[in-house]
């Protein structure tokens, strides 16, 4: 997901209501900085590593987002290098990249949406506890990277559509983002962290998620907001800077709020290994969890690390950013709420069984 500039918009221009915070979309700017197609950066470190390990290097995987803003804080302010970590964070196209490169042993860590995580995990569970076969990812939870917050992910439509509530989505199409790991091509089942919780809304308005038409294909906010705007779509489904985006250059209203009742405060992204990773290298892990763990403390409670950045680039104004809605970064891990994921996949049957998510944790 990337940011797009929008000059000339001041807070008048938000609808009312909507929370607002400083803190804004980092990760697609900073990433912008480190990580540009493809390429690498590294955070080296000439600091006496606090853990013993046979090299101090973490090779991150991501995708540029909201979520990971203060991977990159961590990263900028030399808080790896300070625990004597050498942090590598490449740019992956898609949580099924990021996947791969843990499997084939080119990535430590990976930032991605645990919906898709869940679903790669649960694919390769046998039947027993806590058993998996050769072809699971074998995955643990390094730390909880994001959570959701009201109006981080809405449905979106035109003004003058006069699709105002869930029940006007009956018969109409949503565009969404492509599926990354989960399958696309059942119809009416959810195929990402986004759609799931979105169903679930739409099942507590009393709306059948199979009446509505969903349209896995735009690649880029761009694309899901000129869909919107050239009627290929009749709404959208967007997190954060989409929906800011939609709302500043179409007038776009939302619809629904997708994390709400069940699905609010929805853990959304996390950063993962493998238990092999995990186990040959504890120490290390542990000291990149607690580097980590200061920046996402960071994250929620300062605006400065982040105005910074946003003034050092080139992509959206610090105004502009700081009408993001943007959602919470956990310092700890909480297995019942990760829980009420794996709950509402298997509710809308996108897994057939449920990951044993306390012994998917670090510790």
């Amino acid at each position: 997901m990337r940011l797009v500039p929008i000059g000339g918009r001041t807070a008048d221009h938000r609808r009312a209501g909507r929370p607002v915070r400083v803190f804004a979309g980092t990760t697609a700017l900073v990433a912008g900085l480190l990580t540009v197609a493809g390429c690498t950066g590294s955070s080296s470190s000439t600091a006496t590593p606090t853990f013993d390990d046979s090299n101090n290097v973490v090779r991150v995987a991501e995708t540029p987002g909201v979520g990971d803003a203060p991977l990159f804080i961590a990263f900028q302010q030399g808080l790896f290098r300070d625990a004597g970590l050498q942090v590598r964070i490449t740019n992956y196209g898609s949580t099924k990249q990021e996947l791969a490169a843990l499997q084939a042993g080119n990535a430590d860590v990976a930032f991605g949406d645990y919906a898709d995580m869940f679903y790669a995990q649960a694919q390769g569970q046998g039947q027993g506890q806590g058993k998996t076969s050769k072809s699971s990812p074998n995955l643990v939870i390094v730390a909880d990277g994001y959570d959701a917050v009201a109006n981080a992910m809405e449905v979106l439509a035109l003004p003058d559509s006069h699709i105002v509530t869930a029940k006007n989505l009956v018969g109409k199409t949503v565009g969404t983002t492509p599926a990354a790991v989960m399958p696309s091509n059942v119809p009416g089942r959810p195929y990402s962290l986004e759609t799931v919780a979105t169903q679930s809304v739409l099942t507590s308005d009393s709306v059948k998620p199979s009446s509505v038409i969903w349209q896995p294909r735009y690649q880029s906010s761009q694309a899901l907001i000129g869909a919107l705007a050239t009627h290929q779509v009749n709404a959208i489904l967007a997190t954060e800077p989409t929906i800011f985006e939609a709302e500043s250059q179409l007038g776009a209203v939302p619809v629904l709020d997708s994390c709400t009742g069940a699905t609010a405060n929805l853990p959304l992204f996390g950063y993962f290994s493998t238990r092999t990773f995990a186990s040959a290298h504890h120490a290390k892990l542990t000291a990149f969890r607690n580097v980590l763990n200061r920046a996402q403390t960071l994250a929620n409670n300062q605006s400065q690390p982040v105005r910074t950045t946003l003034e050092g680039s080139e992509g959206m104004s610090v105004e502009d950013a700081s009408l993001l809605t943007i959602g919470q970064y956990p310092t700890t891990v909480s297995a019942n709420d990760l829980q009420r994921v794996i709950q509402l996949m298997f509710t809308f049957k996108t897994i057939s069984s449920q990951p044993n998510v306390k012994t998917m944790i670090f510790h």
